[in-house]
């Protein structure tokens, strides 16, 4: 029994709890509900503002992309406008020019018109008096018929049998003045006959070369010419403007360049500082100025020696020194002034068998090439260049003509000037070479050095290596090192635009600084 007791109240309890656990379990269900519901009211509330607050955000944005795109297009049709002003105006200006140019017409087609009926209405004047005319020259014929008692055919026939009868008269007037004046000129036309026929079979001579070469005792001189680092080798170079070649010939130094009086003067001075043995920068340059003073010496001495030998008196001073520089000049690869010798007594010769002046034709063959001469001659041919000077320092016209002609730059005007041509061409043929590429060549040469002397601070330039090389010298005062940089490169790209050339030429800008004291 209370054991049964015992179970119930265990049953009762364990109701109890069940029942405490399903409230509670209830109780507590409830609760979450209301904190879910709470929590889910301020999610949507939160949803909903955030909402709002994009909503506002894109309203903005819409609203201020619509304000861009309708300033755009504010934009766009204001330049349409804009566009469309311009060409209706330009349409208006060129509608006035139209129109004042159909004015201008109208009003040139009505003066036309108005010549068009004067000149019609002087045609018909023309006509008219022309009839009248007609009319009153028939009644000239007939009144001449009538007082003459010939017809006016009769009349023309014994008329020209008239002026048949005076122009055979006059013809053989002018006929036999015609033949007077022949025989007075029939000598001066055979010696022009006879001198075209000796210009025409002009016999070749031989092409004179010459090759300059310094002859040393031992290589040992070689090395004291060259000095340390090449300095007394450069110094040469600078001071002479020869470029001397040191190969492994034996007991020999080459001499190069296209100016023979620059070759002798390198010569002659690198003769005196072997012989001397004191060679250095400072004892070549005093030695090749001496060198040069005394060339200029011997080249007067040449030219009074020259004028001696041939009989010509009353050269100027500076004639006789073009004449001693032709020692150093070649014509054509034949020293000048040997050429010059010779055409001067081959016209003197040809003048005398002619019946003319030779000491007229020996002077002007001697100057005829004096124009090659100058160093500073400008863009002129050699023949026009000596007539010039010839002009300049008094010479005789026939002198003058026979100069500038002798190569048919100008027009001949008395017979010195064919003999000169011819007597040049018996001396100056040459087999082989055209003479007009020696003198292009000898011309590009002096071209390149006057090219790079028109430059601020360019002191001395050398064309060497047969123009492949332009050495330039420049003033260090004037000239830094970038602007010596700068020079080579201008003087490159003028020569490259300027000039023709085979090959290529390679610019050399030389600048040196020196500082020199003396202790007193």
């Amino acid at each position: 029994m209370n054991l049964d007791l015992n179970i119930i109240e265990i049953g009762i309890i364990a109701g109890g709890l069940i029942l405490g656990l399903i409230v509670g379990f209830i109780l507590a269900g409830s609760r979450l509900n209301r904190s879910a519901n709470k929590e889910k009211q301020n999610l949507i509330k939160e949803a909903e503002v955030k909402a709002e607050a994009l909503k506002q955000e894109k309203i903005l944005q819409a609203k201020e992309k619509f304000l861009q795109l309708k300033a755009e297009h504010d934009k766009a049709v204001h330049e349409k406008n804009n566009h469309i002003s311009q060409t209706e105006n330009r349409l208006k200006q060129k509608d006035n020019e139209l129109s004042k140019k159909i004015e201008e017409f109208n009003r040139k087609d009505k003066e036309l018109e108005n010549q068009k009926q004067l000149v019609a209405q002087q045609i018909d004047l023309y006509k008219h008096r022309n009839e009248e005319v007609e009319k009153l020259h028939r009644r000239q014929v007939e009144m001449l018929e009538k007082v003459s008692g010939l017809k006016a055919d009769d009349a023309k026939a014994q008329l020209v049998e008239s002026v048949k009868g005076e122009a055979k008269t006059q013809a053989m007037a002018y006929i036999k003045d015609i033949m007077d004046e022949a025989k007075l000129t029939a000598n001066k036309e055979a010696k022009k006959i006879i001198i075209q026929s000796i210009q025409r079979v002009a016999t070749e001579t031989a092409i004179e070369n010459s090759v300059t070469v310094f002859h040393i005792e031992g290589d040992e001189m070689k090395g004291r010419i060259i000095g340390r680092e090449g300095r007394n080798i450069r110094a040469l170079e600078a001071a002479t403007g020869v470029e001397i070649i040191v190969d492994d010939t034996p007991d020999a130094i080459t001499l190069s360049c296209f100016d023979s009086i620059r070759r002798e003067i390198a010569r002659l001075a690198l003769h005196q500082l072997v012989g001397d043995g004191r060679i250095h920068p400072a004892r070549i340059e005093e030695v090749v100025e001496k060198t040069k003073k005394m060339i200029e010496e011997e080249i007067i001495e040449i030219g009074k020696r020259t004028c001696i030998d041939l009989g010509i008196h009353g050269l100027h001073p500076e004639l006789i020194r073009y004449v001693g520089r032709m020692k150093y000049r070649s014509s054509y690869g034949q020293n000048l002034l040997q050429h010059s010798r010779e055409v001067a007594n081959l016209c003197a010769i040809m003048a005398s068998e002619m019946g003319l002046n030779a000491q007229i034709a020996k002077r002007a063959g001697l100057l005829h090439d004096i124009g090659k001469v100058p160093d500073d001659s400008p863009e002129l041919p050699h023949a026009i260049l000596g007539m010039k000077l010839a002009e300049k320092y008094k010479e005789k016209p026939e002198v003058c003509n026979a100069i500038g002609a002798h190569h048919d730059e100008i027009e001949m005007t008395t017979l010195y000037s064919p003999i000169i041509q011819v007597c040049d061409a018996i001396s100056g043929a040459r087999p082989g070479a055209r003479r007009e590429i020696a003198e292009q060549y000898m011309k590009r040469l002096k071209d390149l050095e006057a090219l790079a002397l028109s430059y601020d601070g360019v002191e001395k330039t050398y064309a060497i290596q047969a123009g492949r090389e332009l050495r330039v010298i420049v003033t260090s005062e004037k000239v830094s090192d970038a602007k010596a940089e700068e020079l080579a490169f201008n003087i490159s790209q003028k020569i490259q635009t300027e000039m023709t050339y085979p090959g290529q030429v390679k610019v050399t800008v030389i600048r040196e600084t020196r500082a020199t004291s003396y202790a007193k």
